[in-house]
């Protein structure tokens, strides 16, 4: 008995043009490797934001280096990426980072498109004082290490940050006669981005001659910082911070469990 015609249509094999799609992606994934492989990294220079520059560059737009490069006017160091050229398929744009300022270096992986930027798994570190042409104060000492950072948002404006910073071993000529500090933890939670792009950071001591416990919020806008909380030196702070501490006590006062509360604002 002859297969009905049912039966015939369910067996035939799907039309060739829906067979032959995903060999033509994989090509045109090959052709764009080829291209990023060819140009040199120097075409990375037209493609720069207003007030970024770059130069000294070497390898292709695939793998390739800016040993110069800054932001306005101030020294950012040197960067190396690697593109992920299979980003280039849907328009965006998709790289790992190396970035290196004197002693401070971090990697994360990097992403933009016309909806706007992102960067995931940040980390790496440094010595504060390598960030003095970022506005880091001359006389603050101490290191920086960054743990699993994400940052996403708009070419307008910060939309989430998440993560967690480290800043250890924390000294200031101008502060208890150059002594130690201790050491503090930065964290970034979910909500840590409001709706206008400002910022706020919960920073907890971790340990060394000063209890402390305080927020960082940070306005994008007014582009200023307002650090605030409650600070209690422990018993093995160094005599000049004690003094120090005990002078703020007479000007704010005391709560119920001794601490001192102080503010600080600064621009940047």
């Amino acid at each position: 008995m002859p297969a009905s015609r049912s039966l015939r249509r369910t067996t035939e094999p799907p039309p060739r043009s829906r067979s032959i799609r995903p060999l033509i992606l994989i090509g045109l994934v090959a052709i764009l490797g080829v291209v990023v492989a060819v140009l040199p990294a120097s075409i990375v220079a037209r493609f720069l934001p207003p007030g970024v520059h770059a130069e000294d560059f070497s390898g292709s737009l695939w793998h390739g280096s800016a040993g110069r490069f800054s932001v306005e006017g101030r020294d950012a160091g040197a960067i190396e990426w690697r593109l992920h050229p299979a980003s280039l398929v849907g328009f965006t744009l998709s790289a790992d980072i190396h970035w290196v300022k004197v002693g401070f270096v971090v990697d994360g992986m990097v992403g933009a498109s016309r909806m706007g930027f992102s960067a995931h798994d940040v980390s790496g570190g440094g010595p504060i004082e390598d960030l003095r042409d970022f506005g880091v104060d001359a006389g603050w000492r101490g290191t920086v290490r960054l743990q699993a950072i994400s940052l996403a948002g708009n070419f307008e404006r910060l939309r989430t940050a998440m993560g967690d910073i480290r800043i250890g071993t924390v000294t200031a000529e101008q502060f208890a006669d150059g002594a130690d500090l201790g050491s503090y933890d930065v964290h970034l939670g979910g909500d840590a981005v409001d709706a206008d792009g400002n910022v706020t950071a919960q920073i907890t001591d971790a340990g060394g001659p000063l209890e402390m416990r305080s927020t960082l919020r940070i306005s994008a806008k007014e582009r200023t910082a307002l650090l605030t909380g409650t600070v209690l030196p422990r018993a093995d702070a160094p005599p000049g911070l004690a003094r120090q501490i005990d002078d703020l006590s007479r000007l704010r006062g005391r709560d119920s469990g001794g601490r001192i509360p102080f503010d600080f604002e600064f621009s940047y």
